[in-house]
């Protein structure tokens, strides 16, 4: 189902409660909404409306991605950007790492497995914009 962002700053700086295996139809809520809006590559569930630790990307393979969960390691090679985002109007200055190691959940079989991934490059940096909206932090 697509649903609509939402862009009030009280619900987006809550930070998210931890995510479980009923939350797999939210996680298609938001791969569904992410595909629908032109030039959208991730989407965090508080941007919808719901406080929970769901994130979707798009992969630099073009598939879909789910991460349940997702808590930074490490990262290397700060750098400084400027980003936007969806539903939070202007412009933001953040460091962002050009390699970073994520722990995380994957929905399997409808169970959460906890997984460890690297991501470098725009695939890093978007992993960390989502992992910031999941710590209730405006980007």
């Amino acid at each position: 189902m697509i649903r609509e962002l939402v862009c009030d700053d009280a619900v987006l700086s809550t930070p998210c409660a931890p995510a479980t295996a009923e939350d797999a139809e939210l996680a298609q809520d938001l791969i569904d909404t992410m595909n629908s809006l032109e030039d959208a590559v991730c989407l965090a569930a508080n941007q919808v409306g719901v406080a929970k630790a769901v994130v979707v990307y798009k992969g630099d393979d073009e598939r879909d991605y789910v991460l349940y969960n997702p808590k930074m390691l490490m990262g290397l090679g700060p750098q400084k950007l400027v980003e936007s985002c969806m539903t939070h109007e202007g412009e933001s200055r953040v460091t962002r790492f050009i390699k970073i190691k994520v722990a995380y959940d994957e929905l399997v079989d409808g169970v959460l497995v906890p997984r460890k991934k690297e991501f470098f490059g725009w695939e890093a940096q978007m992993v960390q914009h989502m992992i910031d909206h999941c710590k209730g932090k405006l980007v």
